[in-house]
């Protein structure tokens, strides 16, 4: 007994890194691939993979028609679409009405709600009020995914964002639905992990998906920011300061660096995949996973 004790952690060792990279690539295998509805965005639908799943931003910049129309694209190119539903963007209840007749009609079964960045331009002020008032019409969606925020919020305090968490949660069960939550960027994975067992510790059982930034040079990152209009880079940044800086700085980041250390936790913690933030660079972020999973594989170097 003692010996078979005595010689049990040299045989875990190797598994657990095994069960660790095989975890890894099968979240990259997986990643939702963001996109945000400026024109570059049609430039890079080339370099998605055939049956990706493509998530679609409610920029404040543009509508959330503007966000729905690049769905259609994207889903006559054979893609599965995610769009995001900003509810600060949503009109009135008639506007209501209007999203949920194109989410039918075009057949979205995934939809991802939000608060937004935007100035209220109707009666919805955060995302658990409209979720209300979208899922009482019986859009005929499958699941709905909900923001999170691993390094917290600039303008939120902490108790508030758990208790909107619980919130969501219970509107999504209530309705019958699957749910998960994305996180804003964070490239700490000890916060991230610490974060997410103080979620779980709380009652918030959402699958999570991790928000990780694709491989996006900082020209791109720059421009994309000028193109959605200096006011709403400016509401970004103050929510997401630590993470711009990260990207901005020479050398950029490997998002692996995140991914790796919380592939071990991901059945712990229930992380179900990744939620990647391509910044409108599709072919740099493939290219990256694409080398990866290379990597990753049995027989690779990593």
């Amino acid at each position: 007994m003692s010996d078979a004790n005595a010689s049990s952690p040299s045989r875990r060792g190797p598994s657990r890194s095994r069960a660790e990279k095989a975890t890894h690539r099968r979240l990259l295998e997986g990643m939702t691939y963001e996109v945000i509805p400026l024109k570059n965005v049609h430039d890079q639908t080339a370099f998605l993979p055939a049956n990706s799943t493509v998530s679609v931003t409610c920029s404040p910049a543009k509508t959330i028609d503007d966000t729905l129309d690049l769905c259609a694209t994207f889903s006559e190119d054979g893609h599965t679409t995610i769009p995001h539903l900003a509810a600060r963007m949503v009109e009135d209840e008639a506007h209501v009405d209007r999203i949920v007749r194109r989410v039918r009609n075009q057949d979205i079964r995934k939809v991802f709600v939000i608060g937004g960045d935007a100035d209220p331009c109707g009666p919805f002020t955060d995302a658990a009020g409209f979720l209300r008032s979208f899922l009482d019409r019986r859009p005929e969606i499958d699941v709905v995914g909900v923001g999170s925020y691993p390094e917290g919020h600039a303008l939120i305090p902490e108790q508030a964002l758990v208790d909107a968490q619980i919130e969501k949660q219970e509107i999504i069960a209530e309705a019958g639905l699957d749910g998960y939550m994305a996180t804003q960027m964070c490239f700490d994975a000890r916060k991230v992990r610490d974060w997410l067992e103080r979620q779980r510790a709380v009652g918030v059982t959402l699958p999570c998906q991790l928000g990780v930034p694709g491989a996006v040079d900082r020209t791109k990152l720059l421009t994309i920011s000028i193109r959605l209009g200096v006011g709403h880079s400016a509401r970004y940044l103050r929510k997401n300061r630590t993470s711009v800086i990260r990207l901005l700085s020479p050398g950029g980041y490997n998002p692996n660096k995140l991914i790796g250390p919380l592939s071990g936790a991901a059945d712990e913690l229930d992380i179900v995949g990744i939620h990647c933030f391509t910044f409108n660079a599709v072919d740099t972020t493939e290219d990256w996973r694409q080398k990866s999973l290379r990597k990753l594989a049995p027989n690779g170097t990593n």
